[in-house]
């Protein structure tokens, strides 16, 4: 669970200061998403069972 309004990188943001990412955040009921490189630039919010079913989806096909 990710704690209300503290933002989180994914463990795989890459090297160096890992800002090559996004990162999330659990705004109940939206999970909010920004850029990591630019974090005062505007955010993404979805509903979380939405941004729940982005992620299944990401999982079963992580592409090439």
């Amino acid at each position: 669970m990710i704690t209300p309004g503290i933002w989180q990188k994914s463990s795989f943001s890459g090297g160096g200061q890992g800002d090559a990412c996004v990162e999330v955040a659990h705004r109940h009921p939206l999970i909010a998403i920004r850029d990591s490189k630019v974090p005062t630039r505007a955010t993404l919010t979805f509903p979380t069972p939405t941004f729940t079913a982005f992620v299944e989806a990401l999982k079963e096909n992580p592409g090439p």
